[in-house]
């Protein structure tokens, strides 16, 4: 493993650590959480076997970070989203909204990069690229539904962040979609001029 992902994986224990320290809701926390200590691991493990660049992992760190920050506030009263919500004059904390669009803007490069290993067509690469973030999405709004109802029913508001929105699941998987479409769209932009270049 190059010394650069080293780095970054010593950069995001030290911002995981200091997020776990004295949590707004602990419960919460955990249940955040749960997935991370799951995947953390895992993820060394698709860096070695795939060898991912340093900009994937640069993505996924600033996601991550996010979601330390999100899971130590909880995502609802992310007190530091807050100046946003009042300088637009919106009536919820849209940080979580935000951690979703970056979820499929940031994971997509990891996620195509693995593709890419064993699909060699790009653009057949992309397009299941594309449908595995959607996927993902889809299953994580399940996931996190489940959860809340197994683990603590009673912190299902908290822990959903719904903040009063019935459609919440919904909008956080439509901007999942919209950041991974952005990829798309930069991706094709980018063959395509390179193309136009030779």
């Amino acid at each position: 493993m190059l010394k650069s992902h080293k780095i970054l994986y010593m950069i995001y224990i030290v911002i995981w650590i200091v997020s776990a320290i004295n949590p707004k809701y602990p419960s919460d926390w955990f249940l955040e959480n749960v997935l991370v200590v799951l995947f953390f691991p895992i993820l060394i493990w698709i860096d070695k076997k795939y060898k991912l660049s340093l900009n994937a992992l640069i993505m996924l760190l600033v996601f991550a970070s996010l979601h330390s920050l999100g899971a130590h506030f909880t995502y609802a009263k992310m007190e530091y989203f807050d100046v946003i919500t009042k300088f637009f004059g919106f009536e919820r904390n849209h940080f979580d909204r935000l951690v979703h669009f970056l979820f499929g803007l940031l994971f997509f490069r990891t996620f195509f990069e693995i593709i890419s290993f064993y699909v060699k067509q790009k653009k057949i690469a992309l397009i299941f690229t594309f449908t595995t973030i959607v996927s993902i999405s889809a299953l994580y709004e399940i996931l996190e539904w489940a959860a809340a109802i197994y683990f603590h029913p009673d912190l299902g508001m908290a822990f959903l962040g719904i903040q009063g929105d019935v459609w919440d699941a919904h909008k956080d998987t439509l901007l999942a979609v919209i950041g991974a479409f952005l990829n798309v769209i930069s991706y094709l932009f980018f063959w395509y001029f390179k193309k136009k270049s030779k």
